[in-house]
């Protein structure tokens, strides 16, 4: 980090504001190597926290910051590793509630656009967002507000991006620990004047964990990722001589090889999994029991949910 971007930082948190010139000079400042480090990360989270009322150009240069920083600031990039999810989780935690939308914002486009990150934050981002949603208060930046009295809108379109996110348990695959979040955040708001969509939110996302399905390979851990692009960008005789060796037998394997670059028919396993999928196994049928049955009754968002899938059985 720079002398002139550390003084900056430190002059705007002391006055609590972030006048326009001042933005531009820490995106200048920041970007001026053409990636943001470790203390400018610092530094931009501590303005944050600083800040009285973050406005949406604040909140959209807090987020692009961080996400570069995140996402982008080691191989492979869009990746989170076991450390960058360690020091978001410290960031943002550092005293139990996120300090504002900004944050919010930052941790919900993390989890899309990331390929994969690590289980524990997967977990903190459900904590957060079902805290946000439940004792949150105030506009959200895409529109609409937080109520901690009732299941807004905004709050809708926050959870949907959040359970559905690429980076999460599965790209577009609802997981139990986001289910079992959606039946904790009905019971706690049923009855109150909730948005209209937030039904078909809760059956969409509480059917597609019962019937949808994954691959386990469907995600490429941190790891994983890396070894691969290591091995593509290695130029050393050996892999030379494998891909020459590949191209001269592809006559003779033409079967083998034709079957992952030639016609696009989905696997035997990908069939197995998904025809697996859209059934619902006895181990879920006693998860949904009990989740249904905690509260003595079944309520309307229930009762959708049972048609929805009785309806898909047939």
């Amino acid at each position: 980090m720079s002398f002139q971007f550390s003084e900056l930082a430190k002059a705007v948190s002391a006055d609590r504001v972030v006048t326009p010139e001042e933005l531009l000079a820490l995106r200048q400042l920041g970007w001026g190597d053409g990636q943001i480090h470790r203390g400018e990360a610092e530094a931009i989270f501590a303005i944050n926290a600083a800040m009285d009322a973050p406005d949406a150009a604040w909140t959209d240069f807090f987020v692009e910051a961080m996400g570069e920083f995140i996402l982008n600031g080691t191989e492979p990039r869009g990746y989170v590793d076991d450390a960058e999810a360690d020091w978001l989780i410290a960031a943002l935690d550092q005293d139990g509630r996120l300090e504002s939308m900004a944050e919010l914002e930052l941790l919900a486009q993390v989890m899309e656009r990331a390929g994969n990150v690590p289980d524990r934050l997967k977990h903190f981002a459900l904590k957060r967002i079902e805290t946000a949603v439940l004792t949150g208060t105030g506009p959200t930046r895409c529109g609409g507000e937080l109520s901690d009295t009732r299941i807004t809108s905004a709050e809708c379109k926050l959870i949907r991006r959040f359970i559905f996110a690429s980076g999460g348990h599965g790209p577009a695959a609802v997981s139990r620990f986001d289910a079992e979040m959606l039946f904790r955040l009905k019971d706690t708001t049923l009855g109150h004047d909730n948005a209209a969509e937030w039904q078909q939110l809760f059956v969409d996302g509480v059917a597609n964990y019962l019937k949808g399905f994954s691959l386990q390979k469907a995600q490429l851990s941190h790891s994983r990722r890396k070894e691969l692009e290591d091995f593509i960008a290695d130029d050393s005789v050996n892999v030379g001589r494998f891909f020459g060796r590949m191209a001269k037998e592809a006559p003779q394997v033409h079967n083998h090889f034709g079957k992952v670059f030639g016609r696009k028919t989905a696997s035997p396993d990908v069939t197995a999994r998904e025809a697996e999928g859209h059934v619902v196994t006895e181990n879920e049928q006693k998860w949904l029991n009990g989740m249904i049955e905690a509260d003595g009754e079944v309520d309307a968002l229930e009762k959708a949910l049972l048609d929805r899938i009785a309806s898909e059985l047939g």
